[in-house]
């Protein structure tokens, strides 16, 4: 049995798991068990805006319920004002006004991270706690009840309708998941600097994921005025939105079963504790205490469940079988001798680079081109500034003094993301692929363009990585590696730059990379900038090379010229004297 093979994914078990329940709930006599199981499927769409903001895109917020709020609220002033259309209508009525609200929210939370943004969306949370509790709910005085849609009046057909809601968003995530955009989001939680170096705009990113998990709050608001015919400011205290938030971060509400097993306790939690007769104010010390253990364990419940199933699978089957792309044959291009760089178009120019971190001066006055169609090696040992280098010219490091041309044109003042989408892409030392992704949607995402399944295939065979559905999860640290690369020059910018690629690879693995990089100039019309160590790799694949010490350049020129060069020797032997 292959374990890659392909399997329902949880969504469609997750579907499933709810049709059979609202089937279920339809024929139940207990309309408190039918109110119970309504005010879980609400929770659980409150789970996927959680699973959305957090989950996915990585980002604190504790205001949730506060979107859910406004959606209640335009729910409950659209029956009392009679707009036509009816509920239907009305929920996404309120889940738009919710929309508006994430933006506005998102918007100054931008520049926030971790315990600040944590503090800001919950000092909104509470605001709108007064707001709400001086403003009546529209309705509330005259007791006027939300109308229910057309069909689903009773309990039990309402029960139903919430489900199929929550059917909607599952899929609606399902097909966010496997768009680049969803594929963004993951990055951005993974690693910022990351999905800068792949164009993605992380502020944009962050605002998107409050603008979509804004929606589905207020939608599943207004399926809980729904519920209840008349909401109060008590129903989304800005206390429960830590409540939901702790359950979310502690089952993993990004996952169809994490998003479920929410709701359900979210819901039931609070029923199961009268009839202890525990105080409802502990509520909030157990879902911490279960946040704690998400911080200790580093994953949610469900996503430690997946991992250890896939473990039990690996282990049973002895071996871990990972198909590979197998497309049309790929046509080998020869290693080319090292090109004249004279003559040559620059695609990238540094003129006096200079970088200072206080009294240091970590590159001082580098200049150097890389030409179109070419190979350049940026050599040297550690500490001699290259990273730095690599940092400054991709935009990760705002403050230095010189110029970045690209293709003739200056690139200083850019964020990061926007010097990548105009073609300068890097790699990092550490490998920055996250493993909540499949090796085809990581490719999409650092080409940083849409590809065809068939390009995906393709340039995946020709780094002789895994097939595009495999887990990243599963996938060694060297293939990675090799993966990064091979998604960046799938975008065919006109200059990537490597930093450290071979590092970690096998012979046989470094022979593969040489012979790719030699390929990528003709193959992508991209010219490489090649940090590294491997002197024999820099050798072989390289037109020209740059050696740089102590932040200067002591030597340029051809590579067997340059790396016998005494200076060069002496610096790396660290006899030089500066």
């Amino acid at each position: 049995m292959d374990l890659f093979r392909r399997r329902p994914h949880p969504a469609v078990l997750g579907l499933l798991f709810a049709a059979v329940v609202a089937a279920a709930g339809a024929g139940f006599a207990n309309n408190h068990f039918t109110f119970l199981l309504t005010g879980a499927a609400v929770s659980t769409v409150f789970m996927q805006s959680y699973g959305l903001i957090t989950g996915r895109a990585g980002v604190i917020s504790l205001c949730q319920l506060s979107f859910a709020a406004i959606g209640a609220w335009v729910v409950g002033w659209a029956n009392v004002a009679g707009v036509p259309g009816g509920f239907v209508v009305w929920l996404l009525l309120g889940g738009v006004a919710a929309t508006a609200a994430g933006v506005l929210i998102g918007l100054p939370a931008l520049r926030l991270r971790g315990v600040n943004l944590a503090v800001a969306t919950f000092a909104f949370a509470m605001a709108l706690d007064v707001v709400f509790t001086g403003i009546p709910y529209p309705g509330q005085g005259d007791y006027d009840f939300v109308r229910r849609p057309a069909g689903f009046t009773t309990d039990s057909a309402y029960f139903v309708f919430t489900v199929i809601v929550v059917a909607l968003l599952f899929l609606g995530l399902r097909y966010l998941d496997r768009t680049r955009a969803g594929g963004a989001l993951v990055e951005i939680r993974h690693s910022e600097r990351a999905a800068a170096a792949h164009g993605i705009s992380v502020a944009r990113g962050k605002l998107t994921a409050f603008a979509l998990s804004a929606f589905v709050a207020g939608v599943g608001g207004g399926l809980m005025a729904g519920q209840l015919g008349i909401v109060t400011a008590g129903n989304f205290a800005a206390f429960a939105s830590v409540s939901f938030f702790a359950i979310a971060l502690f089952v993993g509400s990004d996952n169809v079963e994490g998003a479920i097993a929410g709701g359900l306790m979210g819901a039931l939690f609070p029923v199961l504790l009268d009839a202890l007769g525990v105080p409802q104010d502990l509520a909030v010390l157990f879902f911490a205490v279960g946040a704690v253990q998400v911080l200790r364990l580093g994953g949610s419940q469900t996503d430690l469940l997946r991992a250890r199933r896939r473990r039990r699978k690996v282990a049973r089957m002895g071996s871990l079988p990972i198909p590979h792309a197998n497309p049309k044959p790929i046509v080998p291009l020869r290693l080319r001798a090292p090109r004249d760089t004279a003559d040559a178009t620059p695609a990238l120019e540094v003129r006096d680079l200079r970088v200072r971190f206080g009294s240091l001066t970590a590159v001082d006055g580098v200049s150097l081109v890389v030409p179109r169609g070419h190979v350049v090696g940026l050599v040297g040992p550690n500490g001699a500034g290259k990273s730095t280098l690599i940092n400054t010219v991709t935009g990760f490091t705002a403050d230095y003094s010189g110029q970045v041309l690209l293709n003739g044109r200056a690139v200083d003042g850019l964020a990061a993301h926007r010097r990548a989408r105009l073609g300068l892409r890097r790699s990092f030392q550490q490998s920055r692929v996250p493993e909540q992704l499949t090796v085809g949607m990581f490719v999409q995402v650092a080409a940083g363009r849409s590809l065809s399944g068939e390009e995906v295939d393709e340039q995946l065979a020709l780094f002789e990585c895994p097939a595009a559905d495999v887990p990243i999860a599963v996938v060694d640290v060297a293939t990675r590696r090799l993966l990064e690369v091979a998604g960046l020059a799938a975008g065919r910018p006109p200059v990537l730059l490597l930093d450290e690629p071979a590092a970690g690879h096998s012979g046989a693995e470094t022979e593969l990379l040489q012979r790719r990089l030699a390929e990528i100039p003709e193959r992508f019309d991209t010219a490489v900038l090649l940090v590294e160590h491997d002197i024999e790799l820099v050798r072989s694949t390289c037109d020209s090379v740059v050696v740089v010490d102590f932040g200067e350049v002591i030597a340029c020129g051809p590579p067997d010229e340059v790396l016998a060069d005494p200076a060069v020797i002496a610096a790396y032997l660290g006899s030089a004297t500066r």
